[in-house]
């Protein structure tokens, strides 16, 4: 039905907005289907920038699932970075990282922190908050890599601040030891 639409679209004057509505369904329905490659050609095929970009972020604002959410984020960096404020591109950044967090994690665990997928460092302390070290460590790593020479609203000094804080916490004792004396 999709591509039904689209080929009318192609026949007949369709309003802007009717168009962004179409291949925003198509692109959504595509990408919760896992057919990034489709979705792909679907981003591809349309000639106008600005359709493109509405239509890219229209989806990403409708908070598709994980894979969707990661491939739209890196979609919009790759493709229109110069296009988009600065506040917008830390957002879409943030959140093509807390995706990429995200999928370090167990899968079973993932939808416990997945509302945090655009708030990687809230991600990270609710990690550290539930003990999860192992997966902060792997977390951390990723965080590390990804952060190699972009802007996204923290740096790698928050990280370790961020670190170092529950470390601190993790070694505070609220009560004295009391001598044994013979």
């Amino acid at each position: 039905d999709y591509e039904l639409c689209e080929e009318w679209g192609h026949l007949y004057p369709v309003p802007r907005e009717d168009l962004i509505d179409l291949h925003r369904e198509h692109l959504l329905h595509l990408l919760e289907m896992g057919d990034m490659e489709k979705a792909l050609q679907l981003l591809q095929r349309i000639e106008d920038p600005g359709v493109c970009l509405a239509i890219s972020e229209q989806s990403l604002d409708q908070h598709p699932n994980l894979a969707a959410s990661h491939f739209l984020a890196d979609y919009l960096t790759a493709h229109f970075y110069a296009s988009l404020t600065t506040a917008r591109r830390n957002e879409i950044q943030a959140l093509y990282i807390g995706s990429k967090m995200l999928l370090t994690l167990p899968e079973l665990s993932r939808v416990n922190y997945f509302h945090l997928s655009s708030r990687p460092l809230l991600m990270l302390e609710q990690l550290l908050m539930n003990m999860k070290v192992d997966w902060v460590a792997v977390a951390v790593q990723t965080l590390h890599q990804l952060l190699a020479g972009q802007e996204i609203g923290f740096t790698v000094e928050d990280i370790d601040n961020l670190l170092s804080k529950y470390a601190e916490k993790a070694l505070n004792f609220p009560f004295t030891l009391k001598e044994k004396r013979s």
